[in-house]
């Protein structure tokens, strides 16, 4: 038997990796893991995290001008962008403090460097120019925002990354994009001041979400005075004399702004990783290609998260890591299910969904009946807020299994995860029904909705 430095090499120190890392370890084995630049991840560091932060800030301006609704009398507020991203970065610290103590208590060793592989059973620690051999070597090196770098101009622009970091709120930004980040970043900073212009390819933004929750979310963001542009690309980026960018579009428009972000996909983090020298099989956005088990076709090198691109998802990639120390150190062959996930997009108002949408539901099955709901929460009544909720159920028409749940308004991420319990949990329209109501709350209506709005039969709506 060979003799390894260590069990298990850890590459990329991200919510997968860390899970993997800090696991194997308190298991007893041998464990290393290696991190070029902050423990946590996008996740962590710069995703989620101190994007919900942001999001949470941005919305005071709303919270305010509700306030008088309510009875109170709120002095004219300020908002200070410098203590925000202080405030933020102290949190994150702390995080990322947490996160390496785990490794550290599990019995894990932490290295501080890029780790590139040389072969299949050996890593190259970048910072202190050594080698290091492992039985089993996990890949969970996670995503990198696209660069768009056949944009021309595009070096003038910022990505998510950025956008965490700016010395100053800008008073304008156009961002190009239509999926989570562009949507949400297009809310931040609108609700922080910024007037905002979010540019899309697409005929809607959310292009995999329901096409209700899509076309409600753009005219309340429009409602808002987020100006919106589908059906147009960025031509080109010019920074003008005075500093400010020339935002170039293929209708033949231009938009004069102080920030351009490109919010245009992500990309696995692979490049430089040593994946040829090692034989390990990528696919042609640079993914690592990996089997039910997250095994890659080098037997002893399996690869979790964003850089397998399946599932692009904190929590998926945990769950990935998880089901990788079932299989590889206990000896219980685990595939991820990455089925019915539920997700939300911390939007204004929020989105929370899982399962099929009603366009997937009705090319999978032959009848697909839909329960809808439109009213304004309690919330925005006496605030005198005139912004609709939307609650939706799409229902196979013949078993009458709920295939998804969606929902537009205040908490709909909070609703979204006890949703997903039921949706994969396979239970039934009648389940919902006769669940009891919580009253008064936006959530009763998932199981008050007894008629249907309309069924869809072979693709096409029929009542």
């Amino acid at each position: 038997m060979a003799n390894f430095d260590y069990d298990l090499f850890v590459i990329g120190g991200g919510s997968g990796g860390v899970r993997a890392g800090r696991m194997t370890a308190s298991l007893g084995k041998k464990v290393a893991i290696a991190e070029e630049f902050r423990y946590g991840g996008t996740c962590v560091i710069r995703g989620c995290v101190p994007k919900k932060l942001f999001v949470y800030a941005s919305q005071f301006p709303e919270h305010f001008e509700d306030a008088a609704g309510y009875g109170w009398t709120v002095p004219e507020a300020s908002f200070d962008w410098k203590t925000l991203i202080a405030n933020k970065d102290r949190e994150i610290a702390r995080l990322e403090g947490l996160y390496r103590k785990g490794l550290e208590n599990a019995g894990a060793e932490v290295f501080d460097t890029r780790a590139e592989l040389v072969d299949a059973h050996t890593v190259r620690l970048v910072a202190e120019d050594r080698t290091v051999t492992a039985d089993r070597i996990l890949i969970a090196t996670g995503g990198r925002p696209n660069p768009h770098a056949a944009l021309p101009g595009h070096e003038l622009c910022i990505s998510s990354n950025e956008a965490f970091h700016l010395e100053e709120l800008p008073k304008s930004i156009v961002i190009a994009g239509g999926g989570y980040i562009a949507v949400e970043f297009a809310n931040i900073f609108h609700g922080l001041g910024v007037e905002t212009t979010l540019v899309y390819r697409g005929r809607e933004i959310l292009g995999r979400f329901d096409m209700d929750l899509r076309r409600t979310l753009h005219e309340t963001m429009e409602k808002k005075g987020i100006r919106i542009l589908c059906h147009t690309i960025f031509d080109r980026i010019q920074k003008r004399g005075d500093g400010r960018l020339d935002a170039h579009l293929s209708d033949g428009q231009m938009l004069t702004t102080d920030q351009v972000m490109l919010a245009l996909g992500r990309q696995p983090n692979t490049e430089g990783l040593g994946l040829e020298a090692a034989g390990v099989a990528i696919g042609p956005k640079g993914e690592i290609i990996v089997d039910e088990f997250s095994r890659t076709n080098v037997e002893n090198i399996f690869a979790v998260g964003d850089v397998t691109e399946r599932v692009a998802l904190t929590p998926v990639a945990i769950h990935e890591a998880m089901c990788f120390v079932e299989t590889a150190f206990k000896d219980n062959p685990t595939s991820p299910d990455h089925d019915e996930v539920a997700t939300a997009v911390f939007s204004q108002p929020e989105i929370g969904t899982v399962g099929l949408s009603e366009d997937d539901a009705a090319r999978k099955f032959e009848k697909v009946d839909v329960y809808k709901a439109s009213f304004r929460p309690m919330r925005h009544t006496l605030a005198g807020r005139n912004e609709k909720m939307l609650v939706k159920l799409v229902v196979d028409g013949i078993s009458k299994r709920v295939l998804g749940a969606h929902i537009l308004g205040p908490d709909a991420g909070e609703m979204a995860q006890l949703l997903g319990i039921a949706v994969k949990a396979r239970l039934t329209k009648p389940d919902f029904d006769r669940t009891m109501a919580v009253h008064p709350s936006a959530a009763e209506e998932l199981v008050t909705m007894y008629q249907r709005s309309y069924r869809v039969e072979n693709g096409e709506r029929v009542d």
